[in-house]
């Protein structure tokens, strides 16, 4: 987990990682959320609507930003304020996405951090763009 502060973190600054989608987190995120809609839990439906397979919930796939603020960017001191979403492309169990955040715009009197997102899977296509205000807490 990184513990950057306010300070240490510049326009430009950018972090990433790495992640597979798997029947477990499809498994979780229905259960949690009784999400049950037939293009994330039949095949068979899914196909019939021109998808290859069942689509994974796109809040899930956007779940990654959590990760990514309060673990990579800006890590430990981190409080997110808003996260805005837009799904470009269908992600379907098994696809490894790189999850990365790019920092855009600091605001120096709330201490907020303007990030870039994007999710791009194994293909090279993004799947997810967006978004997010990050107000650093103090150390």
């Amino acid at each position: 987990m990184n513990e950057y502060s306010y300070e240490q973190i510049a326009v430009g600054h950018r972090e990433f990682f790495d992640v597979t989608v798997t029947e477990e987190m499809m498994a979780q995120f229905k259960q949690m959320t009784g999400d049950v809609n037939p293009l994330h839990t039949d095949a068979d439906y899914a196909r019939t609507r021109q998808y290859t397979d069942r689509v994974v919930y796109g809040m899930l796939t956007s779940s990654f930003y959590s990760t990514l603020a309060g673990v990579y960017l800006p890590g430990k001191y981190s409080l997110i304020h808003s996260v805005e979403s837009k799904f470009l492309r269908p992600v379907y169990v098994g696809d490894g996405l790189t999850v990365s955040g790019t920092v855009k715009e600091k605001e120096d009197a709330y201490r907020m951090l303007i990030l870039a997102l994007l999710i791009v899977n194994d293909k090279g296509e993004k799947v997810c763009k967006g978004t997010m205000q990050v107000k650093m807490l103090d150390a």
